[in-house]
């Protein structure tokens, strides 16, 4: 959350306002008209509006259910990392990756398993490529970019 200050001729204020609303999630806007009474000056407290990349509630996060439902196994999944050499593993290699951890970690694929740490330290690593900022489970970032990944197969 911040505060934001303008000033600005009069009538520009709505066209103004309404720029920071589309920007922004905004709350009450009070405005000022400036001493010499040809400006206004307003104050406008607002946060980083949500997009569609990265959503912000918990609520908005698809679940591991529904992300893996159609979901590879993971001895499938497995051998398609495998099969891929190390100068070859682009983005979908690192989200296959940290895709499988995380449903292994979740205890969503039998006979395989990985530990917490892992699955996180491996979000942290697709976060950090994608260079998205992410608030909240890291994990299911992973969880909605693979959703994406799948959807578009």
């Amino acid at each position: 959350m911040f505060e934001i200050r303008v000033i600005c001729d009069l009538d520009d204020t709505e066209r103004v306002v309404a720029a920071l609303d589309h920007t922004f999630t905004t709350g009450t806007v009070t405005v000022y008209p400036t001493r010499d009474g040809k400006r206004s000056r307003f104050y406008v407290r607002a946060d980083h509006s949500p997009t569609d990349d990265v959503p912000t509630a918990p609520a908005d996060w698809p679940t591991p259910e529904a992300t893996y439902a159609n979901a590879p196994s993971a001895a499938d999944e497995m051998a398609w990392l495998l099969g891929h050499p190390y100068g070859s593993r682009g983005r979908e290699w690192w989200l296959r990756r940290a895709a499988v951890n995380d449903r292994m970690a979740l205890g969503m694929t039998p006979r395989y398993t990985s530990s917490e740490a892992n699955a996180l330290d491996l979000a942290h690593r697709l976060i950090e490529m994608d260079g998205a900022a992410v608030t909240g489970d890291p994990r299911a970032y992973v969880r909605q970019q693979y959703a994406r990944w799948a959807n578009s197969q």
